[in-house]
């Protein structure tokens, strides 16, 4: 115990004494969680749309006073013609284009129905889709409502209610989707990478040698290396959830026991995981391309960004053996649904058995020679 604690003392002495450390484990986390969430942010808002209003009728400006009133359109131009508009697509001025055709009114009193065109640029495929979707609500809204002033039947002006409920996130904010994935991005690229550079680092300087005379078991060093950095990883993953219930106004629906029990699990794992590749490696740029190459795995794969259920059936089963998306899991689902660690528990037999086969390795494989 007095030689674990000896060790202990001497890595938190050379993490205090390093000045660019304490920076990268304490200030960088928190900068990025207040950066990264809004440069990730999904959220569609402020699109340019340029009308083309061929009618000029009450009608066609009531519309256009529709989608002005939202706050997800901004309109750019009320053009004359589909080709001036189009060059504003061309400019990348405008994202759509709304093209209200001649005889809009009338055929809106006639017919009870018209036809409008609507134009998007497409370069970014979720920008557009979910641009027109909007417009396509906004559209047949104003539509209903003026069936519904002229018919003179009830069956004419029937629709079905319709009514939404969005459990878990009613406003629909995709940063209470990005956020939670976002913390276990900084605790992965963080855990894995100064637990990457740690053993490596003691080769570089020499004083592997040292080490490896005294009477220390493998064990026992790679504990020592291991525990400093597991507590600043719960420090930082506190910190994160301090800064998502404050900032973002994302509060921890489920038990905070449950979710700091998935985080201890998951970060002696990936500190695991990085003491191993410490070990195979000779230097310090090795160490540090190997974690960057599998941590961009775990972040791509993972599912921080994009749905695990979207992907292909091998991408799918390779997933799954990254402990990433099994941790990315249980924090969403308990921060935001309230789940209990009997809905998880698949989740935390996966990283606890990437644990055990990452430590037992990294232990192996450290040499202990004079």
């Amino acid at each position: 115990m007095r030689v674990l604690l000896f060790i202990l003392r001497k890595e938190f002495i050379q993490i205090f004494r390093d000045k660019m450390m304490l920076p990268m484990l304490l200030l960088m986390p928190v900068l990025q969680l207040l950066i990264l969430p809004f440069a990730a942010d999904l959220d569609v808002r402020q699109l340019k749309i340029t009308i083309v209003d061929n009618d000029h009728s009450p009608y066609s400006r009531s519309l256009i006073s529709k989608i002005s009133a939202t706050d997800l359109f901004e309109i750019y131009a009320i053009s004359g013609s589909y080709d001036e508009a189009l060059k504003n697509v061309e400019k990348d001025e405008t994202d759509i284009i709304l093209q209200i055709p001649q005889g809009f009114e009338r055929n809106l009193i006639r017919e009870k129905t018209e036809s409008v065109a609507i134009t998007a640029d497409a370069i970014n495929g979720v920008k557009a889709g979910l641009g027109t979707s909007y417009l396509n609500a906004i559209i047949q809204n104003f539509n209903r409502e003026i069936v519904m002033e002229w018919a003179n039947t009830p069956e004419v002006s029937a629709s079905p209610d319709i009514r939404y409920s969005f459990w878990y996130n009613p406003a629909l904010r995709y940063k209470n989707f990005i956020v939670p994935a976002i913390l276990v991005l900084l605790v992965t690229v963080i855990s894995g990478f100064v637990s990457a550079l740690n053993i490596v680092s003691e080769k570089e300087k020499g004083t592997i040698e040292q080490i490896n005379v005294t009477p220390l078991k493998k064990w026992q060093f790679i504990i020592g290396k291991l525990l400093p950095f597991w507590i600043i990883g719960l420090f930082d993953f506190s910190l994160g959830l301090l800064i998502v219930y404050v900032v973002y106004a994302i509060p921890v629906v489920g038990s905070l026991s449950t979710l700091y029990l998935f985080a201890v699990v998951y970060i002696t794992g990936i500190l695991g995981f990085g003491l191993l590749i410490s070990t195979v490696s000779n230097t310090q740029q090795q160490s540090m391309f190997v974690a960057f190459f599998f941590v961009m795995i775990f972040i791509l794969m993972s599912g921080i960004f994009t749905n695990v259920e979207s992907m292909p059936p091998w991408a799918h089963f390779i997933s799954n053996l990254i402990p990433a998306t099994h941790f990315m899991h249980a924090v969403r689902a308990i921060i935001l649904k309230g789940s209990v660690f009997l809905d998880l528990w698949v989740d935390m037999v996966y990283i606890l058995c990437f644990d055990v086969v990452m430590i037992t390795a990294a232990v192996i494989n450290y040499h202990k020679t004079a």
